[in-house]
């Protein structure tokens, strides 16, 4: 069950754990992104990085799934890390390794295979920065599977709108143009991008967010629902919208690419 490492988390009571334990991690919007991103994380990595691993979801999976290879994930949230450490030693993992860490000024260069980075990249001021970095981190011939939120979503049900405002994000979110457009300016070659979370997987997550607001409220109630809200997103898992709430990137450091120095444009006005 994925995510079941989070029942370690220190401060959660028996039941807390057993549901974890159970269910896999009960976040809807994060079990969309495993779903949509997993599948695209393959081969035999020997060193992977987690650029913004949050709760460590992505990196406890990584360090399962790809025994004998190195997992470093990284955040800027120090409580966080610590979470995710007393978490590790309790599994316990053996080369994985949690650093507190900018990925505008990453200590690394040419080091890993697969470079994941999920919904982090609107948190930095200076993404065009921070995705050159993670293109600078990859070795020769790795892979950087990116998802961003998308710039629109359809809410409650049919209409579309700007993404929501969330704190701490620099940006409601990207285009796939935009996207694109960035990881091509920094030197990456696309393998596949297109939109994620179709009209089922986002009417789950928009009753999601209606009862926790994004900020973990009325657990409870959220613990009862969560379940039929994962199976009808699973339902989605599949779809391709021509639109939708999430980008994800598929993209490859060719063997010679060297970092251009060219910037795209900003986007500064709503897609059409």
């Amino acid at each position: 069950m994925i995510g079941w490492e989070i029942a370690n988390t220190p401060g959660l009571n028996w039941a807390g754990r057993l549901y974890i334990r159970l269910l896999g991690v009960p976040i809807n919007g994060l079990r969309i992104r495993l779903r949509r991103v997993l599948p695209w994380c393959t081969g035999s990595p020997r060193s992977i990085l987690d650029a913004g691993c949050g709760r460590g979801v992505f990196s406890y999976y990584f360090a399962r799934r790809f025994r004998g290879a190195t997992v470093v994930a990284l955040d800027l949230d120090r409580q966080q890390l610590m979470r995710n450490c007393h978490v590790s030693q309790r599994v316990p993992f053996d080369k994985l390794f949690f650093v507190q860490a900018d990925v505008t000024a990453l200590p690394f260069r040419e080091r890993f295979d697969l470079v994941i980075s999920v919904d982090n990249l609107e948190h930095v001021e200076d993404d065009i920065m921070g995705l050159a970095n993670l293109f600078s981190v990859l070795r020769p011939g790795g892979r950087l599977v990116l998802h961003v939120p998308g710039y629109q979503r359809r809410w409650p049900v049919f209409k579309w709108r700007i993404n929501f405002e969330v704190p701490g994000h620099y940006r409601p979110g990207y285009t796939l143009d935009r996207i694109r457009s960035m990881v091509v300016a920094c030197g990456l070659k696309i393998h596949r991008a297109y939109y994620t979370f179709g009209w089922l997987e986002t009417l789950s997550n928009n009753i999601s967010y209606r009862i926790t607001g994004a900020e973990a409220k009325r657990p409870f109630v959220y613990s009862l629902l969560f379940p039929t809200l994962n199976a009808m997103a699973w339902l989605g898992r599949n779809s391709r919208p021509t639109r939708g709430a999430g980008v994800l990137v598929v993209a490859d450091r060719p063997k010679n690419a060297s970092i251009p120095v060219t910037r795209p444009p900003q986007q500064t006005t709503a897609p059409n």
